[in-house]
């Protein structure tokens, strides 16, 4: 199996289960070894008491596509840490685009970035999200 075909494969597993993600309006975009891109429309519904995309919807997209990059090599991992700075506001009717990069797999450990922008190419937030390798894996396959 190609690297880019076990990534598809683990993400369409962890999508049929990714509940939240779909709930929030999230499209997954694209997939492969080490990336991902998500996408969501923001609607009203997304949008905080200051008219804009709560932050927390925004760190949601960038945590999801990061899950998907990190997830990709079919090894269940998770997120041991993560932060985000927000450098422009989302509003409704934008579509903010998530892509996530990984940087650096050293072991079980990871280091991935990822850049949310919106439909005019304007970055919203940077997200660092550091990830580690737990047993288990989303479908099976021989290792």
């Amino acid at each position: 199996m190609t690297p880019d075909a076990r990534a598809r494969r683990a993400a369409d597993a962890m999508w049929a289960d990714d509940a939240a993600s779909r709930w929030l309006g999230m499209e997954l975009v694209a997939v492969s070894e080490g990336a991902a891109t998500l996408r969501l429309a923001v609607g009203a519904h997304h949008c905080n008491g200051h008219g804009t995309c709560h932050g927390g919807v925004i760190f949601a997209l960038a945590d999801s596509a990061f899950a998907f990059a990190c997830n990709s090599r079919n090894q269940a991992t998770v997120a041991q840490h993560a932060a985000v700075t927000f450098t422009a506001p989302g509003r409704a009717g934008d579509v903010l685009t998530a892509e996530a990069r990984e940087v650096t797999l050293a072991g079980r450990s990871g280091v991935y970035d990822v850049r949310v922008t919106d439909q005019g190419g304007a970055v919203v937030a940077e997200f660092r999200g550091l990830s580690r390798a737990v047993p288990g894996q989303l479908f099976e396959e021989e290792r």
